[in-house]
């Protein structure tokens, strides 16, 4: 892992296609109040879930919804699927990446069935988190809009 460096303004781009909203929005204390890291949230438009970044997978937690990352530039981040669908114990989720692969950004990481977990009675809101440096700068670009894959969302200052 020694391609791992600090690298100061990395470019992070959209993990799916659909709109974004700012994390104060999200129905989930936790990821509201940042209290897991700074980020963004995207209602995705198709479920499917791609590395925002060049990096390393790091975990895929057992339930598939949540996977982390680490970027080539040395930040730690966490896509997490919906919310509270840990409770799914993974149904409606696929994971396409298992800790320690390589990827490249755009690279699939995980599906979710949309209608499968909006039926169960969960958001299906998506969550990209910064957690390490944890005092990290986001300098965004894309809230309240749009986005597909190759779209910029913020840049880790």
């Amino acid at each position: 892992m020694g391609w791992f460096h600090s690298r100061k303004g990395e470019d992070v781009y959209a993990f799916t296609s659909g709109h974004t909203m700012k994390l104060s929005e999200v129905e989930d204390e936790a990821f509201s109040q940042g209290l897991l890291g700074k980020g963004i949230a995207v209602r995705s438009k198709d479920g499917r879930f791609y590395s925002p970044v060049d990096g390393e997978v790091t975990m895929v937690f057992p339930t598939m919804h949540a996977i982390g990352l680490k970027s080539k530039g040395g930040a730690d981040l966490i896509l997490h699927v919906g919310i509270d669908t840990v409770e799914l114990q993974g149904k409606g989720f696929s994971a396409q990446v298992e800790a320690g692969r390589a990827v490249k950004k755009g690279d699939l990481l995980l599906e979710a069935d949309l209608a499968q977990i909006q039926q169960a009675g969960f958001d299906t809101t998506a969550i990209l988190v910064v957690t390490d440096p944890a005092d990290s700068d986001l300098q965004y670009s894309k809230v309240a809009e749009c986005v597909e894959k190759k779209d910029i969302l913020f840049k880790i200052k």
